[in-house]
């Protein structure tokens, strides 16, 4: 903002002087170079994108697990109800595309090397999907999440065939369960 400096008010409706006009166009020159610093800074080499649930019980746990696989602020992360499972079940149809559309710009924008996929215990959207039996147990609960997990996987290979998935199943204490 400047300042009259005939009136010296800041609500004046005078025209800025010289340099007060040099001011503004100095501003209006650096202001497309902003985003586009900021667009190509998006851009680079990343590690992989995190897919989980949206139970909030295991958001810190997901991202203290890729900060101990040594890719903290390494990773894009798409979150959706049962994670894989909603990427990839038929009860979550209307969903899918907007999964693929997403890896598919990950890997244009961030060109990562990998999908890490987790679901979790007591996943409101496995019960949802799966039923009550399939994860009534923690055996059946694993069983089923392996199945998922392996449909998502036959998914990612036959859209991107060098794109490895690696998943599990997490515990409400953050502990993962390879599958």
């Amino acid at each position: 903002m400047f300042q009259c400096a005939t009136h010296a008010a800041p609500s004046c409706c005078c025209l800025p002087g010289r340099r007060g006009m040099l001011g503004l166009l100095a501003a209006a020159a650096v202001a497309p170079a902003v985003p586009m610093r900021a667009a190509r800074a998006a851009e680079g080499q990343y590690e992989a994108m995190l897919l989980n649930c949206i139970d909030p019980r295991v958001a810190t746990h997901s991202a203290n697990w890729m900060a101990a696989e040594n890719m903290r602020d390494r990773y894009s992360q798409f979150v959706i109800a049962g994670g894989p499972l909603g990427a990839v079940h038929p009860r979550f149809a209307s969903w899918h595309a907007a999964f693929w559309d997403n890896l598919g710009i990950t890997l244009q924008l961030h060109r990562i090397r990998r999908v890490v996929a987790f679901g979790h215990r007591d996943c409101g959207a496995a019960k949802l999907a799966l039923g009550e039996a399939a994860v009534a147990t923690p055996v059946a609960e694993t069983a089923a999440f392996a199945e998922v997990l392996n449909q998502f996987r036959a998914a990612v290979a036959q859209r991107h065939p060098n794109l490895p998935v690696v998943g599990g199943l997490m515990a409400l204490d953050g502990s993962v369960t390879a599958l």
